[in-house]
Formats: C-alpha cells, sequence, structure tokens
C-alpha cells in the first residue's frame, strides 16, 4: 500500500528530534515520534519497539520467510494503520510516570489505540505485558503475556464484530482461546504467552463460549487491595464514581496466578482460593466440563465440575483451590483448567502458574 502524505485529521503530534533520531525519518507511516526524559531520543536501542509495531501495524512486504521456509507475504494484523511511537523506557529503567504521560499524550495527539509492550523487570523475567488502550480514557484491554503485539488487531476485531462486549471480556475471550502450539503457516505472528494461553487465531477468537468479564469498579477494587491512595487511583480513573468499599485481590481475570516466598522453608505447603464468573457468549444453552492440567507438584480443586447455562449471557461462577509448595530455587511451574463444552464447539483454557513473588531476583 502507498500512502498519500496527508496525515489523519484529528492528528496532532510531532516528530520530536533527539539523539541519533531527526524529524525526517518520520514519514507517512511514522508519523509521529516522542520520548519522555531529559536527554536520549526516540530512537529504538534494542529493537523491541520495533518489531512489536511492526507485528501489530507492519505493512505488506513481498517475498518474506523464515530461513525459506513459509514463503509469502508478511504483513502486521492492521497493515494500513499509521504508526506514532512514544519511548517511554530507558537505560535508567521503567518509571510509572513516563508511562503514564506517554499514554495521555498519545491520547492527546489523536491517537486511536495505543498498544504498550515490555518486559517487567518486577514480577518474573519471562512474562511481559502487553495492553491496548481505547483512546476514550479508562477503557483498558490488558493482558500479561509475551511481549504479543498482534493481540492488539485480534482486539479490535473482537471489538467490531462485539461492540456491546466491556473490554475486560474481550481480553478474556483472547487469552482463552488461544491455541498451545500452533505449526502452520501462521507462525510467523505467534508468540507463545507465558502463562500458557499460547498462539491467538482471529477468526477463533470471535466465537469463545465463555467470557470472564470485569467493570471499572473492580479495577478500583484491585488497586485499593493494593493500598493504592484516593489521588493515586483518581490520576487512573480520573473520576470520582469509584471507591474502596469491597477491596479485593482477586480480580475477576481469566487466569490464576499463586505466588509464595522462596525464603519460607522449601516443602512448606501453601493454599490459595480464587472465585471466577464466567458469562456464556455462546449460542444459547450449553453445559461445560472441567478440564485440569495441575502444575507438577501442584494439587487444583474446582469445583462445580460442571457448569450448567440455559441461554446466552447467563453467568455461572466456580472456585479454585491451589495447594502447592513453596521452592527455594524459584521455580515457576505452569498448568492449566479447561472448560469443554459438551458439543466440543467451545473450549476455554485459563493458565495456572505458581510463582516466587521476586522470581529471578
Amino acid at each position: 500500500m502507498v500512502y498519500t502524505s496527508k496525515l489523519p485529521s484529528k492528528w496532532k503530534g510531532t516528530c520530536q528530534e533527539g539523539q541519533d533520531f531527526n524529524s525526517s525519518l518520520c514519514n507517512s507511516k511514522l508519523i509521529g515520534a516522542r520520548y519522555f526524559n531529559k536527554v536520549n531520543s526516540a530512537r529504538d536501542t534494542e529493537g523491541h519497539g520495533t518489531h512489536t509495531s511492526s507485528t501489530a501495524a507492519g505493512n505488506y512486504v513481498d517475498g518474506a520467510s523464515f530461513f525459506g521456509y513459509a514463503n509469502g507475504v508478511a504483513r502486521g494484523m492492521a497493515p494500513r494503520a499509521r504508526v506514532a511511537m512514544y519511548k517511554v523506557i530507558f537505560e535508567e529503567g521503567r518509571y510509572a510516570s513516563d508511562v503514564l504521560a506517554g499514554m495521555d499524550q498519545a491520547v492527546a495527539d489523536g491517537g486511536s489505540f495505543v498498544l504498550a509492550s515490555w518486559i517487567p523487570n518486577d514480577y518474573t523475567a519471562t512474562v511481559g505485558t502487553n495492553m491496548l488502550l481505547s483512546s476514550q480514557g479508562f477503557n483498558l484491554i490488558s493482558g500479561t503475556s509475551m511481549a504479543c503485539p498482534h493481540a492488539s488487531g485480534v482486539a479490535a476485531l473482537l471489538k467490531g464484530t462485539h461492540p456491546e462486549w466491556s473490554h475486560a471480556a474481550i481480553r478474556s475471550a483472547m487469552m482463552t482461546t488461544a491455541n498451545e502450539l500452533d505449526v502452520g503457516r501462521n507462525f510467523t505472528a505467534a508468540s507463545p504467552l507465558a502463562m500458557g494461553a499460547g498462539h491467538m487465531v482471529p477468526n477463533k477468537a470471535m466465537d469463545p463460549g465463555l467470557v470472564y468479564d470485569a467493570a471499572p469498579q473492580d479495577y478500583v477494587s484491585l488497586l485499593c487491595s493494593m493500598n493504592f491512595t484516593r489521588n493515586q487511583i483518581m490520576t487512573i480513573t480520573r473520576s470520582n464514581d469509584y471507591n474502596c468499599a469491597n477491596s479485593s485481590l482477586d480480580l475477576n481475570y481469566p487466569s490464576f496466578v499463586a505466588f509464595y516466598d522462596k525464603n519460607v522453608t522449601t516443602g512448606a505447603m501453601l493454599k490459595h482460593r480464587f472465585r471466577r464468573v464466567v458469562t456464556n457468549v455462546g449460542g444459547g444453552a450449553a453445559t461445560y466440563k472441567v478440564k485440569v492440567a495441575p502444575p507438577e507438584g501442584v494439587k487444583v480443586a474446582v469445583w462445580p465440575q460442571s457448569l450448567v447455562f440455559g441461554k446466552k449471557y447467563e453467568q455461572r461462577d466456580y472456585y479454585v483451590e491451589i495447594v502447592y509448595p513453596s521452592d527455594g530455587n524459584g521455580l515457576v511451574s505452569y498448568g492449566s483448567i479447561v472448560w469443554i463444552e459438551e458439543s466440543g464447539k467451545h473450549i476455554v483454557r485459563s493458565p495456572i502458574v505458581v510463582s516466587p513473588t521476586s522470581a529471578g531476583k
């Protein structure tokens, strides 16, 4: 595709010059670039931002292959999209103030969606975070996964197909319908998710069967349980409509993460209980049976073991109890809970992760 030189009418961004980067490097595809420290520039010195943005919005490239295999046309999930880069992480580290400033600026510049992808330095070295935000305030789609920028394209497809769905439901559909392994032609767009969800097939994600929904108040309740102050929460939500009356760490998220302190005596048994609510978005009445693949050395109980829905959009809750040992070596182990519709049409998979609170440290 050849772009015209005319930029979108709503675009208010700029191409900010800096170290090894001048404004002439922007064009009709890369329409903006900014950075958020006093030195450096928007130059991608690691290659990660270039990789993720090309997977999300790369233009068509003929004759692409993987060392001669799977020859064909390569493209991103949204090849006609324009791209603006906001560099918020530098050698000095990653700071929430820079990340939030970059997101705010992207919205102010007229961006339609913001894809944020990085590898965190807290929690687990192998786990990345992907986030797709609409430009309408607190509409957030987020997932903890390996750097997986094609999630943004799938999310956009889902929102177009199901405009009535919340962003939490869309995120859930992406995570729970992913394949564990795809060895076909589409491997060039695949990134296995660190929490076990696997490769996302867009057409399959259009019809997920069950979704895990969450409202903005649920996220606020999570922030409250993490001891965020009212002012900090206001910075995120920009609204007085939420409260901390029912704070809880148990967000209705389509995954189960059980932490342990690796400094606790090795072998000490720990227990973590979760409650989840799923919404039936399939065609109508349905019954699902659970299949559990526990992490090695871990006991997982699920009840009830079947979910019966009488109609579309009906909700059912279930509980998961994970009993697991602490491990002085900081071992991270993985498993899954899979809800399988009796007809076999829908398979909804949620990962289980047992991890030390300070993995990699």
